[in-house]
């Protein structure tokens, strides 16, 4: 199977699971506009501990279950694609962070990345 490898960008969204717009969750509507904008991929993952902005312990143990367990949403794509996603950031994400880094990719497979 070929290997391809190229630079791009990883966005990294960090929110609340309570966090919602439009009726619905952040994290879900996040994906959804990515997807609308043709982004290569989108994965969300859930968080087991972590504490933000206001140093509030957010744990999934049972003992102190949070029902605002952190959110990492991460897009993977070219500077041209997640430029594409940014205003909407800026209208939906009231209380989190946002980073982005350059990244080397290894592709597996026939479809080469976008440049």
């Amino acid at each position: 199977m070929p290997k391809i490898a190229s630079s791009a960008k990883r966005l990294r969204i960090y929110i609340g699971e309570t966090d919602h717009w439009k009726g619905k969750s952040l994290y879900h509507a996040i994906v959804l506009k990515a997807k609308e904008l043709d982004l290569a991929g989108a994965t969300v993952f859930r968080g087991v501990m972590g504490y933000g902005a206001n140093s509030r312990i957010h744990t999934a143990k049972i003992v102190d279950l949070s029902s605002d367990l952190p959110i990492l949403v991460e897009i993977i794509d070219s500077e041209e694609y997640i430029a594409k996603i940014m205003p909407f950031l800026d209208e939906v994400v009231q209380e989190g962070l946002v980073t982005i880094d350059d990244i080397e990719i290894i592709k597996y497979g026939n479809k080469p990345p976008r440049k």
